[in-house]
This record gives C-alpha cells, sequence and structure tokens, in this order.
C-alpha cells in the first residue's frame, strides 16, 4: 500500500541505483527550475542535507540544507550573508504524474516540523522570476512564503528570494 508519508531519502539512496536514477531523471526534467545535476552532484546533495525526504518510489522530493552546510550555491550563500540560522530547500519536486495530490505540502510540512525540532525560526527558497516560475510562485505565497530580495545569477536567471517563518 503507497502512503504519502514523508520518508527519508537517504535510507535508500545509496544501495538503490534505480531510486538514484529516478532522483536524477526527475531533477534533471526540471532543470530550469532545479539546476543540472550529474550523479556526483546528486550524492552530494542527498548526503549533505538537513533533510532529503521523498514521498512513494520518488512520487515527490525535497532536499534542504541547514546554515551550517558545506554548500556552494550562490543562493544558499545569499541566505547565509543575511541570516543566522535557517533552512534552504535547495530542491522541491514533483512528478508530473503524482501532481495534485497535495504531496510537496506534505514535504514542507515535514520540513518545517524537523526544522522547527531542530530550533530553526525560518525556512527559505528562491524561485525563479525570469524564466518566470508563476505555479511555484503561487505555491510558496499560498503555504506562507515572503518575498525577502532577488538576484540576477551569473547563470542568467533573476530569482526571487523567499522566507517563511515558522510558528511556534
Amino acid at each position: 500500500m503507497m502512503t504519502d508519508t514523508p520518508i527519508d531519502l537517504r535510507v535508500d539512496y545509496a544501495a538503490d541505483a534505480n531510486l538514484r536514477a529516478a532522483l536524477l531523471a526527475l531533477n534533471n526534467a526540471h532543470a530550469v527550475e532545479l539546476s543540472l545535476a550529474d550523479g556526483a552532484r546528486m550524492a552530494m546533495l542527498v548526503e549533505r542535507a538537513f533533510l532529503a525526504a521523498r514521498i512513494g518510489k520518488l512520487d515527490a522530493a525535497l532536499i534542504a540544507f541547514d546554515q551550517d552546510a558545506d554548500y556552494d550555491s550562490a543562493n544558499f550563500h545569499w541566505f547565509r550573508e543575511r541570516y543566522p540560522r535557517f533552512v534552504y530547500v535547495d530542491r522541491i519536486v514533483t512528478a508530473p504524474e503524482a501532481r495534485g495530490r497535495g504531496l510537496a505540502r506534505k514535504l514542507y510540512a515535514h520540513l518545517f516540523e524537523q526544522a522547527r525540532a531542530a530550533g530553526h525560526e525560518r525556512v527559505v527558497c528562491e524561485v525563479n522570476s525570469d524564466p518566470p516560475n508563476p505555479a511555484s510562485e503561487v505555491f510558496h505565497q499560498a503555504i506562507g512564503f515572503e518575498p525577502v530580495g532577488e538576484a540576477l545569477l551569473e547563470n542568467g536567471k533573476t530569482v526571487t528570494y523567499l522566507a517563511h517563518t515558522l510558528r511556534r
């Protein structure tokens, strides 16, 4: 029986070549929104994450880092320069065939719970504004994220930085 309960992606990741291939394929099918990765980069992301969670075999996935992560993302560093503590959502993705089931909301609820338990007061992320990603923008605003900045990245993308204050 399949459940929509988030589970730790790391549990099976190293041992399951099919899971690794599926995550990489799902990520790279959405590279415009998430950024392209190869196998080594994806393994590093999963290994270093504050939270790496999935729903189902791979209906949806989320990878997030806390402020102490050894991570080279320009977006992550933007937040690190401004906030002493945070959890940064590096990527969240739902497989096309699993959309409309509230899986991204469930992953975020799980992340918020884990972040609160670790003493964090905010979860942050960025959304592409050019090229635009209106569905992500609307979704993040609906779950309580608010704009806190923007940047033009070296790759030509423009992003809006968002923060969600966790309620105790």
